[in-house]
């Protein structure tokens, strides 16, 4: 009798890019945009930056603005050994994640590292804040990450994640070459 995978829900990535103005605590008025899911989670953050925020709108997306670079498996490779570096040196996973998510010279990249890291704020396990991008996190990467959380061995994961994702985007490269060669 074989065993049947349970299969997960794919839940779509709610997050939206909005618009707030609002004042600090020396009573300048500030504006900026942010990455959330919900204007909610938006208040909260300015609120925890000392911001009093007094109008918050959702960014329209320019129909006309040029295409986002896609997230290749490198990228994920990378942001994986960034993470487990920045972990075993003793910085936070969400604090990792707002360093490199703004660092990354990738839009897409970016918007995806914040994203996830919005998701981790509000409550969600990592695994699971991974989950709700299915299109560059495979189950291999999220259960593993989930066994490293639970076993308390997350950087060590992550670490033997990005050397897998390396090893076998390096493989798929030597793979095309051959299928090339003449």
């Amino acid at each position: 009798m074989a065993l049947q995978a349970a299969k997960r829900p794919v839940v779509k990535n709610k997050s939206a890019t909005f618009i707030w103005q609002g004042t600090d605590r020396k009573g300048q008025k500030i504006t900026g945009e942010m990455l959330a899911e919900n204007q909610a989670l938006v208040k909260a953050n300015l609120r925890k930056q000392g911001v009093t925020p007094f109008k918050i709108k959702k960014k329209q997306k320019d129909l006309f603005s040029p295409r986002a670079e896609p997230i290749t498996t490198s990228d994920i490779a990378s942001f994986s050994r960034m993470i487990a570096t920045m972990m075993k040196a003793g910085i936070p996973l969400v604090q990792s994640f707002e360093i490199i998510g703004r660092g990354h010279e990738k839009k897409s990249v970016q918007e995806l590292l914040l994203s996830i890291k919005t998701s981790i704020e509000s409550g969600t396990t990592f695994a699971e804040s991974l989950r709700k991008y299915p299109r560059h996190f495979d189950d291999l990467f999220c259960d593993l990450v989930d066994a490293g959380e639970q076993a308390g061995a997350l950087e060590t994961m992550l670490d033997r994640i990005a050397t897998y994702k390396e090893k076998s985007e390096s493989l798929k490269k030597k793979i095309k070459k051959a299928l090339t060669y003449p």
